[in-house]
């Protein structure tokens, strides 16, 4: 069976769910399933509608309201404030005004005013076709299988000889009211009709019931993939032109581009990465065809939208496994498709098209190795990759038993820049401080490490946590996962003693997200014994963590900052207690101490480069801290003569402001030093510790 659906689809519909549901939720339920398969529909694409009879809040009379997906939102995640809502009666009577196809967009404007009961979810280009299929609940989506039929130089064919004459065609066409009112037209001249395929796009299917249209749209997809199951020519694309490489060499390889690649793209605007070597991934990077197939891009304008015109082919020669060579001809490679991507602009544009956006590629293919994808966040980045192995899946199927034709590079520039896709671009809120920014922070699971990634999250960036305590840092990355979304945050295990477990940290993060711009070096312990007491075993486990700790993360932080050549923050979370002696715990002052000079060495070594580097003292952070939770808790009460209960009141007192010192207060100074806010501030030192007056830097 093709790759685009790998299995039969199952039939989700739960009867027994249903029957609680009224007519908006069992569109919405309906919605759901068709969005949770990506054999379905791809993230944020297709959208699904009902004709549904509402009572007017104006004149208490029942009207027939068209609920169809607004713009924006994913089927598989929307709630039921996504869908708009049109009086349909307003909706048919805008057909007198249509002024042809040289006016298409003037009419979204115009569907503003058939909006039922005040709705504000914008409506979508889609709305019209939905809008005029006489029948009562329409699903559209973009399943790989059928998207393959779709895009084959003989679509048409197929389609009757794949459907047998239950699923209409019509040619390629931009989304739009014109292709709504043909949509309708064929629907009803066509009672025989499930559906029909739009060449080169999608599918559209209905019924009388949800359920029926929701069981319609699934037998008519793996109808598709059986057909092209039975009929695909072997091997596919036209079988392997080499072999892959083998798994930590693939891994291995993406660790070393990504980087080198992430800073030359990042110029204008820094971008987060994802790699993928999915086998589907894999086939077709390695294969004969991929050199003949790649330049034609995409058909699927969800797919194309999101991937550029077409992938940049990174010759990687797989025999010699050398990443040197292939790095010395980046700066060449990429300027040529910045080139290309800029004459593609000048021979498209329209005299009102938008600016040329970004020329750099989002999709880079690397043959032996898999995919990378670079986008202005993570999960923009992953979702590309994702659309571009639907479209590996479409060229596959279309190929297999036809010819694949992509969308036309016209019809692909006037999509690409759409004034109503630019009115969109335009809508989007202002980019966050740290937007495309990747942290990396150690002792992440702590008190002081999680209210950093907290806040350096709220500024957009995306954040490596890294801890020795593994089911801490779960808990962690689950909460944040929560509040963030899948692609926020990742949790890596790490022990900053250990030379290898920093560098292979290194290593998964970069993987992870492309690159590093932020590092906080918080990982940390505290210990309290007169010096005569002082085993040297104790004194070395200090100078492990807090000394030797910090300069492992930071060498590894400045060979990667000065591969990506973007320059970075580092920060290090060091202690009042490294600029003001305590009698007691000669072993934690002495390695803070050498935190603090090593943040100065590294902040010399690092301005050539861009890399700025400061350091942040806390004092007395007790709430939320793991140290504070144990023995340094307890050996600081008996040193204070105050019970454990207390010593948080004993350290407000002792400092001049009388205030708490909280791992939120750590935070926002890191935050200031890993920002632009301190962009011209390295080798700094700022204490936040209520005021101490022995702490004051000299």
């Amino acid at each position: 069976m093709t790759k685009a659906v790998a299995g039969p689809l199952p039939d989700l519909w739960n009867d027994a769910h249903a029957a609680d549901l009224d007519e908006p939720g069992l569109l919405l339920y309906r919605s759901n399933l068709l969005g949770s398969d990506l054999r379905i529909t791809n993230f944020g694409g297709g959208n699904t509608s009902a004709k549904l009879a509402m009572t007017d809040p104006l004149t208490q009379e029942p009207v027939t309201v068209l609920w169809v997906k607004g713009s924006g939102g994913d089927l598989g995640s929307m709630k039921r404030d996504g869908f708009s809502t049109l009086y349909l009666d307003k909706l048919e009577s805008l057909k007198q005004l249509y002024r042809g196809i040289a006016h298409e967009d003037e009419m979204v404007a115009l569907f503003n005013h058939c909006t039922f009961n005040l709705n504000p979810r914008a409506t979508s280009i889609d709305t019209a076709l939905h809008g005029f299929v006489p029948h009562p609940h329409v699903d559209h989506v973009h399943a790989d299988a059928v998207i393959a039929i779709a895009a084959c130089s003989n679509a048409e064919e197929l389609t009757g000889e794949v459907f047998s004459g239950t699923i209409g065609f019509l040619p390629w066409q931009r989304p739009g009211f014109d292709l709504g009112l043909k949509l309708g037209a064929m629907a009803a001249q066509h009672p025989e009709y499930v559906g029909v395929v739009l060449g080169g796009h999608g599918l559209f299917t209905w019924g009388p019931t949800s359920k029926a249209a929701y069981q319609t749209t699934l037998r008519i997809i793996q109808q598709a993939a059986d057909w092209l199951a039975g009929h695909e020519k072997q091997p596919a694309f036209g079988g392997p032109r080499c072999d892959a490489a083998a798994p930590g060499t693939r891994r291995a390889v993406a660790a070393a581009l990504m980087p080198l690649i992430r800073g030359k793209i990042s110029r204008d605007e820094r971008k987060v990465g994802h790699f993928t070597d999915a086998p589907e991934v894999l086939e077709f990077v390695n294969s004969r065809a991929r050199d003949r197939l790649a330049p034609l891009g995409t058909s699927c304008p969800d797919h194309f939208l999101r991937t550029k015109i077409r992938p940049l082919v990174l010759p990687y020669d797989r025999q010699s496994d050398n990443v040197d060579t292939l790095a010395n001809s980046l700066d060449a490679l990429l300027e040529a498709y910045r080139n290309d991507y800029s004459a593609y602009y000048q021979r498209c544009k329209r005299p009102n098209s938008p600016d040329m956006r970004d020329p750099n590629a989002v999709i880079y293919l690397v043959p032996g190795i898999g995919m990378l994808s670079f986008a202005k966040d993570k999960a923009t980045a992953r979702i590309a990759s994702e659309f571009y192995v639907n479209a590996i899946n479409v060229m596959r199927g279309a190929s297999g038993v036809s010819a694949y034709v992509g969308l036309p590079e016209q019809e692909a520039f006037d999509i690409e820049y759409w004034l109503l896709e630019e009115a969109k671009l335009q809508r989007m809120p202002k980019a966050k401080s740290l937007a495309g920014r990747i942290a990396y922070v150690t002792g992440g699971a702590g008190g002081i490490g999680g209210a950093t990634a907290l806040r350096l999250l709220g500024e957009g960036a995306c954040v490596v946590l890294a801890d020795i305590d593994q089911e801490a840092l779960d808990a962690r990355i689950q909460a944040i996962v929560q509040k963030f979304g899948r692609d926020s945050a990742v949790g890596i295990p790490l022990d900053v003693t250990d030379e290898a477990s920093v560098v292979a940290s290194f290593h998964e993060s970069i993987l992870a997200y492309g690159g590093i711009d932020i590092v906080v070096s918080n990982a940390g312990i505290a210990s309290a014994s007169p010096v005569e007491d002082t085993s040297l075993a104790l004194w070395q486990k200090n100078m492990d963590v807090l000394a030797t700790g910090y300069f492992l993360v930071a060498r590894e932080a400045f060979r990667l900052m000065q591969r990506q050549q973007c320059g970075g923050a580092i920060v290090f979370v060091a202690s009042k207690n490294g600029l003001a002696a305590s009698a007691g715990a000669s072993a934690y002052c002495a390695a803070k101490a050498s935190e603090i000079h090593l943040a100065r060495c590294l902040a010399l070594e690092g301005a050539p480069h861009g890399i700025r580097v400061n350091t942040v003292n806390p004092d007395a952070v007790l709430r939320g801290s793991k140290i504070w939770a144990g023995e340094w808790r307890q050996q600081r009460a008996a040193s204070n003569k105050v019970s454990e209960d207390e010593l948080e009141e004993v350290y407000r007192q002792r400092s001049m402001l009388k205030l708490s010192v909280l791992p939120e207060d750590i935070a926002e100074g890191v935050y200031f030093f890993a920002s632009d806010l301190s962009a011209k501030s390295t080798g700094n030192i700022l204490n936040i510790d209520a005021g101490n007056a022995q702490a004051f830097t000299r």
